[in-house]
């Protein structure tokens, strides 16, 4: 199973629309995952349009996105349970916040954004996987977005732009 991981798109501030490139990626997934920060109503529409989709809020979404969505969640897509969450503050300590939002939780992977720096690191055995983001670059060098390949192990590979 492949799931196309999104978070921080931050349209339209940071560009106009989805990029054709993430689309294309979209179009081939089983299921989407965003970890928030859209900005506007039509992005959650548009990545609804591709396939299964997951999402939660993030910090800059707007009252209309917080009542579409949760804050935070636990999915279960291949028989791997899965938490995703935007993620909030300084970016010093973030990992930290994520894992005590989901603490006491038996969980194979966390996704979160908020940073837009990427993570795919395994942690006592638990993934932590955030995208980044695949139209701002203001706190990471380069656009990204992930894949989480769902076969016997969760793997998960970042997508650089």
């Amino acid at each position: 199973m492949k799931i196309a991981v999104l978070s921080d798109t931050h349209i339209p501030h940071a560009a106009a629309e989805l990029p054709e490139r993430v689309c294309k990626i979209l179009e081939t997934a089983d299921a989407i995952i965003h970890a928030g920060d859209y900005q506007i109503e039509a992005v959650v529409e548009t990545v609804q349009s591709f396939a299964d989709f997951y999402g939660v809020w993030g910090n800059m979404d707007s009252v209309s996105i917080r009542s579409m969505l949760p804050a935070k969640r636990i999915i279960t897509l291949g028989g791997f349970a899965i938490g995703v969450i935007h993620g909030s503050g300084s970016p010093a300590g973030l990992e930290d916040r994520i894992l005590a939002a989901f603490k006491g939780e038996r969980l194979d992977a966390i996704i979160y954004g908020h940073s837009h720096r990427v993570k795919n690191e395994f942690k006592n055995g638990l993934l932590l996987f955030n995208p980044g983001s695949p139209t701002d670059s203001r706190f990471a060098p380069f656009q990204s977005m992930g894949i989480l390949t769902l076969e016997e192990n969760i793997t998960g590979e970042i997508l650089y732009f």
